[in-house]
């Protein structure tokens, strides 16, 4: 297992063609806009060297017996799912942010099972690939980003009907070493940080789509690869002289870009899935069931350090003991405990799949996403009712150090009288940053969007919620023949 230190250095060596800004950033591991959403990543290599972490940070590989980082395991069972879902609120209750190591994981577990029964169908090697990348992964502790979701175009025409075939990622050449694909990757979190990427089909494919029913890994920096780093809100605050208390979590934070792949080479070993189209929905299903799991150990964590900030801000104004406060706490945590209750509930009821590793219950997980889709926003909004409006009045960390302005700020902006104004300052500026900020990026649309949007997990519930079965019930207790 690598060391935090030296997964930092590790990613050093790599070369990629990273914009930002209209500029090329040569140097990603130091950029000051960059680097908290390093810190994340480095998070779950630096906890998993704590020996009380242990547990949950790390896991026993199923393939070579050896200690392994848990972001690396295929999970044995329905322990491994819940252990899971507590190591990702552990890790958001340390960074208040993103992350970033979740979707590969939750990728690689997906095609792990799905390619052992594409081959079992089709006969091909797909899952001997696979297993050879994934010991790899884990002999190297390699962190490993999953990339599904395409730009997609026009929505209303399947991939292979797309007026300019790029939208859709797909096979532009293929050749007896293996295949070149273009098109691109978007909302990619996570992707600076990583050392491979797990690319997989976005949708279920059709006749006419096999140049579109691609999955394979390739490292990040291979040519032809291009990656254009997203904008978010008070981004630029880093950049700025006075940034200690403006950015409101200095630290930590996460990341999303465009990745643009221009007639980049995939050799055929590492190749799981090339044309087979009535096997991409199986890889879409198992990756978005994972991450939808997911988001019940990672926003939950986040949320707690933003209902921690809303419980001090309040204090720190003499409003904690006035009832209806005490009573939106109270809203906010039941709300949260709510996520996390649905993301240990799916896993806690998953099964074994025909190749041996563990699925969650689909039908809950999507639940549990639903969910996430709606109370972290409204976390977020009784966080900005209790924190007032001085969270976005605040002048800046610039005026606060002006030695004209200084005590002006430090006299009006003071709550009660044993805590400093600069203290007041700091959880603001960090409820702000969780909920309006870079990091309400993490928090935010990607509770709403991560893991597929609202009607994605609504189409699963419908698929998975055996109706027939309920009206069935319903007629036995009715007395209906």
């Amino acid at each position: 297992m690598m060391t935090k230190d030296q997964y930092i250095e590790s990613l050093r060596k790599l070369n990629l063609n990273l914009w930002m800004f209209g500029k090329k950033i040569e140097d990603p591991v130091d950029d000051p806009v960059i680097r908290p959403s390093l810190n994340s990543f480095a998070a779950t290599y630096e906890l998993a060297e704590d020996p009380q972490y242990e547990d949950l940070m790390t896991a026993t590989s199923h393939l070579s017996g050896k200690k392994i980082n848990r972001f690396t395991h295929i999970h044995q069972s329905t322990d491994d799912l819940i252990k899971k879902v507590k190591m990702q609120r552990l890790l958001g209750q340390k960074t208040a942010a993103c992350f970033q190591r979740c979707v590969g994981m939750d990728a690689m577990n997906a095609v792990f099972s799905s390619t052992f029964e594409i081959d079992a169908a089709c006969g091909t090697q797909y899952h001997q690939n696979f297993l050879n990348f994934l010991r790899r992964v884990q002999d190297e502790d390699l962190a490993v980003d999953g990339a599904m979701t395409d730009v997609k175009g026009d929505r209303s025409l399947a991939p292979s009907q797309q007026a300019d075939p790029d939208l859709f990622l797909h096979v532009v050449e293929r050749t007896p070493e293996g295949v070149y694909v273009t098109g691109a990757k978007a909302h990619q979190t996570g992707f600076v940080n990583s050392h491979e990427v797990l690319v997989m089909p976005t949708i279920s494919m059709r006749e006419g789509d096999e140049d579109y029913a691609i999955a394979f890994a390739i490292p990040t920096d291979s040519k032809g690869i291009t990656l254009i780093y997203g904008r978010q809100s008070c981004d630029t605050r880093k950049l700025e002289e006075y940034n200690d208390i403006d950015v409101g979590n200095k630290m930590y934070g996460g990341h999303e870009v465009l990745v643009i792949f221009d007639h980049v080479f995939v050799p055929n070993d590492c190749i799981f899935l090339n044309g087979e189209v009535k096997f991409a929905g199986m890889i879409v299903e198992r990756f978005a069931g994972y991450h939808r799991q997911s988001y019940g150990g990672c926003k939950v964590g986040v949320g707690d350090v933003l209902i921690g900030a809303t419980a001090l801000s309040v204090e720190m104004a003499g409003a904690a003991k006035a009832s209806h406060v005490k009573d939106k706490l109270i809203e906010m945590v039941h709300l949260n405990e709510t996520l996390y209750c649905c993301g240990i509930a799916c896993s806690s009821q998953g099964s074994k799949t025909k190749s041996g590793n563990y699925i969650i219950d689909l039908l809950l997980a999507n639940v549990c996403k639903q969910n996430v889709t709606r109370f972290p926003y409204d976390i977020a909004r009784l966080a900005q009712d209790l924190a007032g409006g001085a969270m976005v009045t605040l002048p800046s960390e610039a005026d606060y150090r002006h030695p004209e302005l200084h005590a002006y700020i430090d006299k009006y902006f003071k709550g009660v009288a044993s805590v400093s104004t600069e203290d007041r300052m700091r959880v603001l500026r960090l409820i702000e940053n969780m909920t309006m900020g870079t990091a309400a990026v993490g928090y935010l649309p990607e509770s709403m969007h991560g893991a597929g949007s609202p009607q994605a997990q609504r189409i699963m519930i419908s698929r998975q919620c055996n109706m027939e079965m309920k009206k069935e019930l319903a007629k036995k207790i009715a007395r209906i023949d």
